[in-house]
């Protein structure tokens, strides 16, 4: 999931928020209000809103602290984070490939649930240490707010324990089925039908409760159960998409007839003479018998139609030094990683300063159907 808004760095990992984000944040704090108002009808409407904002403000931040421990683990197994995203079902770390043992998949997927735990314990250790008793309503906002704040971290930390992949609980079930079998693509395949199972549980439940009356709160169960079922199917699918190119270089994939074009011709001559005619995204601009850069429909659709006859493919194109190269030899999973890390569908291959060929998702995607229709 990629981020809508972005908030800057930490520990070198990009944060940001989805705009879902800002719907489950209405939520939780219209619900805080109607809690603080119900226990506290002598606070003060403005001493409630800025309790209520504060607390949930406090609480993304220890989602943004367990979402960190994962990231953090990883790098210590090295493994790298491109970015922590939170939005309207928590957050997400988005580690740029998939743990290659089953100890760093185990450490990666229970670091989270201890960190939220932690955070938890320790809210209600100084909410005790201050005087409040479990059962007891805190007294003052500072109290309700580490209350709650500890029980809802107390609860996050079970719910991610639930084996259901791809919670937290469903990677350590799957890293204890690896360790077992040493099957990874089978490890996950087992976690993942674990977690569709937990799903369709909780979809029933929502619904079971959203029919005896409890309203949103059955349909939002159902909606986390439903987005679990979904997660777990993607989850799978990527790590079977990299088991069935273990072993495939990009000199196996890549397009070696690339369409090199003058650099020197106007936007409109390329789209009217090549771009439509032949249906390739992808030119290649050269420079005296070398790579310059590319040209894509993404630089085309930046530049205003009106300029298209008078801005020539230099003025446009991403020049080489900006862009991610590869070599024939390099892996194709290492190459759908830069891909996804850089947010382009091509990538150059390049050998000897000699433009080799172009390795693109399409390429990917021929390659797999190919390869299914000859095992069928």
């Amino acid at each position: 999931m990629r981020s809508s808004i972005r908030l800057g760095r930490l520990f070198g990992i990009e944060i940001g928020l989805h705009y879902s984000w800002f719907v489950i944040a209405l939520l939780i704090t219209m619900s805080l209000s109607a809690q603080f108002h119900q226990n506290h009808s002598d606070w003060s409407e403005s001493m409630v809103w800025a309790t209520s904002v504060l607390t949930a403000l406090l609480f993304f931040a220890a989602l943004l602290a367990h979402e960190m421990s994962h990231a953090l683990v990883a790098r210590s197994h090295g493994l790298k984070t491109r970015e922590i995203t939170l939005f309207a079902l928590g957050g997400v770390a988005q580690i740029e490939k998939e743990p290659e043992d089953p100890k760093t998949e185990f450490w990666v997927g229970i670091v989270g649930p201890i960190s939220s735990a932690v955070i938890g314990l320790i809210c209600l250790g100084i909410s005790y240490a201050a005087g409040w008793r479990i059962g007891a309503t805190p007294e003052t906002p500072v109290l309700s707010m580490l209350v709650w704040l500890g029980y809802i971290n107390l609860t996050l930390a079970a719910f991610n324990m639930i084996p259901g992949f791809p919670l937290d609980g469903g990677r350590i079930l799957r890293a204890l089925i690896w360790w077992r079998n040493k099957d990874a693509v089978r490890s996950t395949q087992l976690a993942a039908r674990v977690g569709q199972f937990v799903a369709l549980l909780f979809i029933f439940l929502g619904i079971f409760r959203f029919f005896a009356g409890e309203g949103f709160g059955g349909l939002w169960i159902a909606f986390i159960g439903w987005f679990l079922m979904q997660a777990a199917g993607a989850s799978y699918a990527s790590v079977a998409l990299t088991s069935g190119l273990k072993g495939v270089h990009v000199s196996d994939v890549m397009d070696r007839n690339c369409l090199v074009v003058d650099g020197n011709l106007n936007v409109q001559q390329l789209v009217d003479e090549h771009l439509l005619r032949s249906g390739r995204r992808c030119f290649v601009i050269e420079q005296q018998g070398e790579i310059a850069g590319l040209v894509t429909p993404h630089e085309i659709k930046g530049l205003e139609r009106a300029r298209w006859p008078y801005t020539t493919l230099y003025d446009i194109m991403r020049p080489l030094d900006q862009l991610h190269t590869v070599e024939p030899d390099t892996p194709l999973t290492e190459a759908l990683e830069t891909m996804g890390r850089d947010d382009v569908n091509q990538l150059p291959v390049v050998s000897n300063h000699h433009l080799e060929g172009i390795v693109t998702r399409a390429n990917v995607l021929q390659f797999l159907q190919t390869r299914a229709e000859l095992s069928r």
